[in-house]
């Protein structure tokens, strides 16, 4: 099971871009803007029509204005579906002095670890209710 999670995360489609809109009011989660255009058939015009994703951000290491790139992640909330990638341009505090932001290796060891975990207290679970 792990290595079918760990094969599709590594298959990611596409990345975008976009700006960090929110940051610091939820732990470990930013709200992230990335553009896009909508064409009105009736002005014959594109308009601005960004989208905003909450995106998974495990150290805490992004701030208000960071242009990112995200991508598709498992999901790690109700409403969280994207994982930052990485920081392209830094807002204020320069990236060396920040937290860094885990690789994809990283991530999949982590949750890895937190699925066996898991299983194991499930297992420990399961021994003392039959007895």
């Amino acid at each position: 099971m792990s290595s079918q999670v760990a094969k599709a995360a590594r298959r990611v489609t596409h990345e975008l871009h976009g700006v960090v809109v929110s940051a610091g009011l939820m732990q470990k989660t930013v709200k992230v803007r990335v553009g896009g255009q909508k064409w009105n058939k009736i002005i014959n015009k594109w308009f601005a029509d960004p989208k905003h994703y909450l995106v998974h951000d495990p150290n805490s290491s992004l701030r208000t204005g960071d242009v990112v790139s995200i991508v598709p992640g498992w999901p790690t909330s109700k409403h969280k579906r994207h994982v930052v990638k990485n920081i392209i341009a830094p807002f204020g505090t320069p990236v060396e002095e920040r937290p860094p932001i885990p690789t994809l290796e990283e991530r999949i060891a982590e949750r890895e670890a937190k699925r066996a975990t898991k299983a194991e207290r499930r297992m420990k679970a399961k021994e003392e209710q039959k007895q």
